[in-house]
């Protein structure tokens, strides 16, 4: 008989407040039957730093922070392993994920704002880009998922989300909101166009967004199957205004407690000047958000 899988999270903590919610929500989630946890804590130390005093407070602290996370994490897992590592937070947390096969990184979030945000960047932020796996990206503490909203345009990234919500225990009269935002076309001005070329290009137009609504529907079909068959209740909105400001606007109108999206967008500078849905949601979500990959 081949071997499953099992499902393995890694949490990653600082002992920050942020971390600390990350730890509480992760032992809360409804992961699926048989997950495993690891931790990992980042200890990066400078080399003129490596013989001096501060190299014992900082190892006595990050054992600490380890310490505490691993009896958080017991409750759940009473074989969580911790680990701390001498590299910078994201690389730590990357390797980390790549060495435990994790399937989702669960942290918090300390964003900062304005051009600082966009020329230094985050841990939270930094990990998000680089993790080969899913991304839990926590504000404050989750203590019971009710209702979430998916993201969905029918990408690859969007469809593994709704994959790994699939794989989850719904809690009893769990919900899913599928949201999805139809790039429709508009008729162009057409001035002194004649009235027949005018009739014709908007039957064209309209025929467009008819194949295009279709194909949502058919794609939001097959997700609805999916999360049905394991015990979601599913709802569908579907939007023809901007993506990411509908999206929160129905967060916000669900009252859902986590929102999903697909880790897709540009990268580089384009990245940081025009950011994405996905990188939309993490700065302005007031509710935890998972990034599918």
């Amino acid at each position: 008989m081949t071997d499953v899988k099992r499902f393995h999270a890694l949490i990653a903590t600082d002992g920050s407040a942020a971390a600390k919610a990350a730890v509480a929500t992760a032992v809360r989630f409804p992961w699926p039957d048989g997950s495993r946890a690891f931790g990992v804590v980042a200890k990066q130390v400078r080399p003129e730093y490596r013989r001096s005093i501060l190299l014992a407070a900082l190892d006595r602290t990050a054992d600490l922070v380890a310490t505490n996370a691993a009896r958080a994490l017991s409750r759940r897992w009473p074989d969580a392993q911790m680990r701390v590592v001498d590299a910078s937070p994201v690389d730590a947390i990357v390797k980390e994920a790549m060495r435990f096969q994790a399937d989702v990184i669960v942290m918090g979030w300390r964003g900062h704002g304005g051009v600082r945000r966009l020329l230094m960047g985050t841990v939270s932020r930094g990990v998000v880009r680089r993790a080969p796996c899913a991304v839990l990206v926590v504000r404050r503490v989750l203590r019971d998922l009710r209702h979430l909203v998916v993201g969905f345009d029918s990408s690859a990234h969007a469809q593994r989300g709704v994959e790994f919500i699939s794989t989850l225990n719904p809690p009893r009269g769990g919900r899913v909101s599928l949201f999805t935002a139809v790039d429709t076309m508009h008729v162009p001005s057409q001035g002194m166009v004649p009235a027949n070329t005018r009739a014709a290009i908007s039957a064209a137009v309209a025929q467009i967004n008819k194949e295009r609504l279709a194909r949502t529907h058919q794609a939001l079909d097959r997700a609805t199957d999916t999360l049905t068959r394991v015990g979601w209740k599913v709802d569908r909105v579907v939007s023809t205004g901007a993506p990411l400001r509908e999206l929160l606007a129905t967060v916000a109108q669900k009252r859902a407690d986590l929102v999903v999206v697909g880790a897709k967008g540009a990268t580089g500078v384009r990245h940081l000047l025009l950011g994405s849905v996905a990188e939309g949601v993490l700065n302005r979500s007031r509710v935890p958000v998972l990034i599918a990959r």
